[in-house]
């Protein structure tokens, strides 16, 4: 029993580890850090900001342009030093039509359909300032949102900056809202505290912004381009910097569904990044970054989704060694008891929305084996397959 023993703890540290511990320990080090060095400010004033272009990629989003054209016209960021362009490439929709009525709007357009790193790429050629920054179609921005973002380039240490995502919430939520949002304020404080600690690890695409010239064409195949863009700035010696006044709101997932396929393609995604970005896995030459790398991301994306079947089995061969183990085993079963109340329920809207946080949680690992079959299987397409919102 005690070679099942060594491999139990060891399991289950590593689960506790990169679900609750990192966030922890992460808290403690930047307390630290604000002890031994406290950060100065070092921003642009608003008459100083810097030219900034804004990509929009679009596809078939007809019926929320005019909406979000009119969210990104009333952006604050002085108007001379602001292009915004929108891309729509392969839309079957009157989408041009649409965003023609405005005369502020530069729209990019070609009937193929290459996915959204395609489009991107393709429209960075016309990019001139020394800012970009990129948003989705169906998210929409507080006003001082490109402010935000681009004060911090005065530090020429800083080589991109995130935004953070929110998720609105009703009263009641199906699983599917209500799981993405909980998510979402932990990975908030996550990339807070990797900010201020070191680097964020990975920009979501809802909104953030690079230097123009630290960009670089993002391979075809890649499946989440901004997570890999961002992270090859960090290789480069840039810190990619959180900065939560800066944020990109939109409704959750339309259902369960439709969140499993962005869920899965995002895991595909990772092992694609974990293998693209196997450098960054050296801790000799990146320290700091590698810590926090391998803690926030390769850990859920690989081993820590492995490791919760093997906790509860080899929990079961242990039941009758010590007391403590039955306790445990009882803890386990009820958890994965709520996973499948709130699967049962996935399609209901509830008013207690902690109930399908054990559903989520489950969701998001057993999302983690199937992203996995599907690029081992080379099944998971580079073209985005956008999910359908609330």
């Amino acid at each position: 029993m005690d070679l099942i023993e060594f491999v139990f703890w060891i399991s289950l540290s590593i689960i506790i580890y990169t679900y609750l511990g990192y966030g922890i320990v992460l808290y403690l080090l930047v307390k630290i850090k604000r002890i031994l060095k406290p950060a100065a400010e070092n921003y642009y004033d608003f008459n100083e900001l810097p030219e900034l272009t804004l990509i929009v990629a679009c596809y078939n989003e007809a019926d929320i342009l005019d909406e979000k054209v009119k969210n990104t016209l009333e952006l604050s960021y002085p108007e001379k030093k602001l292009n915004l362009y929108f891309v729509t490439d392969g839309s079957t929709d009157n989408s041009g039509e649409v965003l023609g009525k405005y005369e502020r709007i530069r729209v990019f357009h070609t009937d193929k359909r290459g996915g959204k790193v395609a489009a991107v790429n393709r429209v960075m050629e016309f990019v001139t300032t020394p800012l970009v920054a990129f948003c989705d179609a169906n998210t929409f921005l507080n006003a001082e949102a490109m402010v935000h973002l681009a004060r911090h380039y005065k530090n020429s240490a800083v080589g991109a900056v995130a935004g953070e995502k929110k998720i609105y919430q009703g009263d009641k939520e199906h699983a599917a809202g209500s799981g993405e949002g909980a998510y979402w304020k932990y990975e908030s404080f996550l990339k807070r505290m990797d900010s201020e600690l070191g680097t964020v690890v990975g920009a979501a695409g809802e909104l953030f912004s690079v230097r123009t010239d630290l960009y670089e064409m993002v391979p075809k195949n890649i499946i989440i381009e901004d997570f890999y863009l961002s992270m090859r700035i960090v290789t480069k010696g840039y810190k990619v910097v959180y900065e939560p006044d800066a944020y990109a709101m939109e409704t959750g997932s339309a259902s369960t569904k439709e969140e499993e396929k962005r869920k899965i393609r995002i895991a595909a995604g990772g092992i694609q990044s974990i293998i693209k970005l196997v450098g960054l896995l050296n801790f000799f030459k990146y320290g700091i970054v590698t810590f926090q790398y391998v803690s926030h991301r390769v850990l859920r994306w690989t081993l820590t989704p492995l490791l919760l079947p093997v906790v509860i089995v080899l929990n079961y061969l242990l039941l009758g060694l010590h007391p403590f183990y039955p306790l445990l085993f009882a803890a386990q079963l009820a958890f994965y008891t709520l996973s499948l109340l709130g699967y049962a329920l996935r399609g209901q809207k509830v008013k207690f929305k902690l109930l399908f946080i054990p559903y989520y949680f489950t969701f998001m690992n057993w999302s983690v084996y199937r992203g996995f079959l599907r690029y081992a299987g080379g099944k998971q397409s580079a073209v985005w397959e956008k999910a359908k919102r609330a």
